[in-house]
């Protein structure tokens, strides 16, 4: 998947604009309160905009705020997961439940030993990550207290998708995300499925409708206990995700909820 180039930004509401120069979009940037940023494939001019459009994301997220964003399986819902202010917002935006947990993301397999205690080969990250996989670990102090308190355990993700990627690599820190969609509906593969989210939310990037169809998210997997793997979501990679678990490293699965 090659990045994509921004081709407008509209209003949350009803207004949509096409901007012809840098300074337009980042007075844009600043003024609206829902900045939608749409993508499109140009191999041409994408580098500038996707600058434009990590730049303003990114500084949504550092602001305390809460951004829509494509993944590899579903759009989501991210904040910085460090804060904790943010973190709550998430949880009232979606009508979650307290006691349900929210997933973080990062950039590359080494910011997961900063925040996870891993206990599987760094080979059998790399084999999973990038990719449609969220692997449970347990988690380490220097991740938000706020987040998630009733667990010893985090789920991290690294999409396998180069603005996702890209995003976590500008922000230098997790990113909680979640689905973007009220608690307990389905999950969207379109922008336009949650509309009626956007309002609440700092940025909305467009990334155009996800290639998987499913809606069924990432598997996830507990690598909590050491030589042992235990299926928590089949999600859309089970399969491959058992051949690489079972096959390759020969982990146990385990039955047991931890």
């Amino acid at each position: 998947m090659s990045f994509r180039r921004l081709i407008r930004w509209s209003s949350s509401r009803t207004h949509v604009t096409s901007l012809s120069c840098r300074e337009t979009r980042v007075d844009m940037c600043k003024e609206l309160k829902t900045r939608v940023l749409r993508l499109s494939d140009d191999p041409q001019t994408h580098t500038h905009d996707v600058t434009e459009v990590l730049k303003c994301t990114v500084e949504a997220l550092k602001a305390g705020q809460v951004v829509a964003v494509p993944t590899d399986t579903i759009y989501g819902l991210a904040c910085v997961a460090q804060n904790s202010d943010a973190v709550r917002r998430v949880y009232d935006i979606k009508g979650r439940n307290g006691d349900k947990p929210l997933a973080v993301c990062v950039g590359e397999i080494q910011d997961i030993y900063s925040f996870c205690k891993v206990s599987v080969k760094e080979e059998l990250l790399r084999d999973l990550l990038p990719g449609p996989v969220t692997l449970v670990l347990e988690r380490s102090a220097s991740l938000n207290r706020d987040l998630n308190p009733f667990t010893k355990l985090i789920g991290v993700r690294i999409p396998d998708h180069p603005f996702m990627r890209r995003l976590c690599q500008m922000c230098s820190e997790p990113l909680a995300l979640t689905s973007a969609n009220v608690s307990s509906h389905t999950s969207t593969l379109a922008v336009h499925e949650f509309e009626d989210l956007w309002p609440s939310l700092a940025v909305v990037v467009d990334g155009g409708p996800i290639a998987d169809r499913s809606r069924v998210g990432s598997t996830v997997v507990d690598l909590s206990v050491c030589g042992r793997y235990r299926i928590i979501r089949p999600g859309c990679a089970l399969s491959a995700t058992l051949k690489i678990l079972e096959g390759k490293f020969g982990l146990l699965e385990d039955s047991v909820s931890h």
